[in-house]
């Protein structure tokens, strides 16, 4: 058996060498959902898409499954978010099907030093899987490696990690940032001069997203970058930045393109400088949607490309799957990111909203990655509440 997942691996990294076919994994999938998502002008030339080391692989232990969740952070909405749909949903849901035992969370503070502690020592302590998130996509390779030879898979939400031992969710980040800047080239007539908050520089997922961003823009050419900078995914971050940064450029702005979550940070900053509201690109913050909710024609669309429930929910359900034996056919499962606009904002909240809401709208884990979706990701699909060992 652990011949035959060296091979795959290695087969794996051998179709991945430039000049080569896009790897079989992808090549299983339905050619609408290939063309959509995984087509190679719209992805990071460094997403992971081989097969998975995990085809033929099933848990060492069975269930119930203690799971090691080695977060990178904790400081912003969006955590919040997660840990929120981990304690109300999550764990009662997975602990009264008995196939889950505990969850162990540990916090990094973006340190990848002490991530990679932690992550070793939640294997050292019998975790059965470990989940990262939004880190940096090598650092932690040889510890991804150093649990997949004790048997425990690590899987990566909300930005890849490189490693062929991780199995990574997200939504296509590079090609959701194209849309995104699409949509603010669009918002302010196809020309103007727009700045870009990013997230946090040297993650995956954030660079992804911000090289999306700036080709999108670079696609009108009256569209012009006049600054780039940091929110670290965090308001009260991306308010100071923002800030500094109109204090400093009393030129002409036409919009704000930011990272969630930091547009509720963004908001503020602009509203309390006394410029115009130019447009603000807006992701899943209620806060900042409820802003738009009491000024409807302030912008025309926006996406969601990262709810942190139904984000979790996707890599939690690709885990179970992975531990049950189902066997996932490559290193990385895209979802779609869903647009919305002024209509499903009204269907949203009322008038009467909490601009300083910190809380996060979601679209749903049968949107952001369902059952059905699931299954085409799998060699041997099945409903993974209904396992039994």
């Amino acid at each position: 058996m652990k011949l035959i997942m060296k091979l795959s691996v290695l087969l794996g990294m051998f179709l991945m060498l430039p000049g080569l076919a896009i790897a079989a994994g992808v090549d299983e999938l339905s050619p609408d959902v290939q063309k959509r998502l995984y087509a190679p002008d719209i992805m990071d030339p460094q997403q992971p898409i081989g097969p998975s080391a995990y085809r033929d692989w099933k848990a060492k232990n069975p269930p119930p499954w203690t799971i090691g969740y080695a977060s990178s952070y904790a400081g912003n909405t969006w955590r919040a978010g997660v840990m929120d749909r981990i304690i109300q949903d999550i764990i009662p849901k997975w602990k009264k099907l008995g196939l889950l035992k505990e969850i162990v969370v540990t916090q990094s503070n973006l340190k990848d030093s002490l991530q990679i502690q932690q992550m070793r020592q939640l294997v050292d302590r019998g975790v059965d899987a470990l989940i990262v998130c939004c880190s940096n996509p090598v650092a932690l390779n040889q510890t991804v490696k150093y649990a997949y030879d004790k048997g425990v898979p690590t899987f990566s939400f909300v930005g890849y990690l490189t490693s062929p031992y991780s199995i990574n969710s997200s939504a296509n980040y590079q090609h959701a940032g194209y849309l995104m800047g699409q949509q603010m080239a669009e918002e302010v007539g196809k020309k103007g001069n727009i700045l870009v908050v990013e997230g946090i520089p040297g993650t995956s997922g954030s660079d992804s997203q911000d090289r999306g961003v700036k080709a999108g823009l670079a696609a009108y050419p009256d569209i012009k970058v006049v600054g780039s900078i940091a929110g670290m995914w965090t308001d009260q971050v991306a308010q100071a930045a923002v800030q500094k940064w109109l204090a400093t450029h009393p030129g002409q702005l036409d919009g704000i393109i930011v990272q969630s979550a930091a547009e509720m940070g963004v908001l503020r900053a602009l509203q309390q400088s006394g410029r115009k509201m130019v447009p603000v690109s807006i992701g899943g913050e209620l806060g900042a949607i409820c802003y738009w909710r009491k000024n409807l024609d302030y912008l025309k669309g926006a996406y969601h490309v990262w709810p942190p429930g139904d984000d979790f929910e996707l890599i939690w359900d690709i885990m179970m799957r992975t531990l049950q034996g189902q066997g996932p056919k490559l290193q990385t499962v895209f979802a779609d990111a869903v647009p919305f606009d002024k209509e499903d904002v009204k269907s949203y909240m009322g008038t009467d909203c909490d601009e300083n809401n910190k809380l996060w709208a979601h679209v749903g884990p049968e949107v952001w990655g369902g059952q059905k979706y699931l299954d085409q990701f799998f060699l041997r699909p099945a409903d993974p509440t209904k396992y039994r060992p």
